[in-house]
């Protein structure tokens, strides 16, 4: 098949869309498929990229770009390139674009949700008064768009449910996004590079690592995390909090370590290359997190693909990731997030059987498994199309 697939976000952009656009098109292409890849300009992308076209773009908010809605060229390319699938990642400019090209050249057109935009409003409204309006008008842009495709695939239930409350009324498929397990799984803890890592960030041999990676921003909860861990830390002075990652929030974020005293045992260590993320999970013993924002929230799968126990806030999305007892805990509040953590750096044996719980969990979650599921839902909505309109 020769698929198109059209995201606003995109390697070397680090989140989970362009995560999981690039995972897709590269199973999909060892599958011997065609894969196009139309996404917006970024500065530190590569100039030797495989069947990769940028749209000109601005800077948008949180960290993402905004691409032209149309580009002339393009169309005649795309037009030219014969496209059997169009699948869209994005409900704005890249993925507006996308649909209009499946309309005009009568392709059958996917579309992944991945954002639950309701949660990231605050980066563009700043009077609180206004953000209903905003929230309702987010929920009406995700169910038009979503109204306006063949299938949509969503990554978890509680997006499903969602899209359902959103009134989206097209067939939706639950297909959880994939991971390459193996970068993950492949990095030892005890190697020359990871203690290496743990030397120049002055984190003691004899430290425990509470670790947590992602968006430094005011969706991922990480406030509570901090506010949880206060006296925690202070009773522990060998337990070290890491974050990897960078955002809008980390400053506020590095003057409240200060301000609850445990800015020493705090490492805010910035934004890592993809390429090398799997180096940072192995500093951890646990991962944590309080986000309410994810769709699926692949750093979790990540985590424990990683074999890492994972202590993170009750969400949907966790479902049939997370586990009690067995690779992790779901909590409530401050009182048992914290319980959870002592029963883990508290417990050799503990942490060695949620870690060996964290491997065998995810191998429903590989890029294969994933990127196999996706093309099944092609080949079905291809064959349906050629039905529809006789086309043999």
């Amino acid at each position: 098949m020769k698929i198109g697939l059209f995201s606003d976000t995109f390697y070397p952009q680090i989140n989970g869309v362009a995560n999981s656009v690039l995972i897709l098109k590269e199973n999909l292409e060892m599958f011997g498929h065609e894969v196009y890849v139309f996404t917006t300009t970024d500065p530190k992308a590569s100039n030797n990229e495989k069947n990769v076209y940028r749209m000109p773009s601005i800077p948008f908010a949180s960290a993402r770009r905004l691409g032209m809605f149309y580009h002339p060229r393009l169309v005649r390319f795309i037009k030219s390139l014969e496209l059997d699938i169009i699948h869209t990642h994005t409900e704005f400019s890249l993925g507006i674009f996308g649909r209009a090209m499946a309309r005009k050249f009568h392709i059958p057109l996917l579309h992944t949700y991945h954002t639950i935009y309701e949660d990231y409003t605050h980066y563009i409204v700043k009077f609180r008064m206004l953000d209903f309006i905003a929230k309702n008008t987010a929920r009406k842009i995700s169910a038009n768009f979503c109204n306006s495709v063949d299938r949509v695939i969503v990554p978890t239930e509680k997006v499903r449910d969602l899209l359902s409350v959103y009134n989206v009324e097209r067939p939706i498929f639950v297909v959880p996004t994939g991971i390459e397990l193996k970068k993950f799984a492949n990095v030892n803890k005890k190697s020359a590079t990871v203690q290496n890592l743990r030397t120049d960030l002055a984190i003691e041999a004899d430290d425990q690592v509470l670790l947590y990676i992602g968006r430094i921003s005011e969706e991922k909860n990480i406030a509570e995390l901090l506010l949880s861990l206060r006296s925690y830390l202070a009773e522990n002075a060998s337990v070290k909090f890491v974050l990897v990652g960078d955002g809008p929030e980390r400053n506020n974020l590095e003057e409240l370590t200060k301000q609850l005293g445990i800015d020493k045992q705090t490492l805010f260590i910035g934004e890592r290359p993809w390429d090398e993320i799997g180096i940072y999970y192995q500093l951890g013993d646990v991962f944590i997190s309080a986000s309410q924002s994810e769709t699926q929230g692949l750093t979790y799968i990540e985590a424990l693909a990683s074999a890492l126990p994972v202590v993170a806030k009750a969400d949907r999305c966790l479902d049939g990731v997370l586990q009690n007892d067995v690779n992790g805990y779901v909590f409530y509040g401050a009182e048992d997030f914290v319980q959870f953590i002592n029963r883990i750096l508290d417990s050799e044996r503990k942490k060695e059987c949620l870690s060996l719980g964290a491997i065998q969990s995810v191998e429903r979650f590989s890029a294969t498994y994933f990127a196999r599921a996706i093309e099944a839902m092609y080949e079905g909505l291809l064959d349906e199309h050629k039905k529809l309109y006789h086309v043999s």
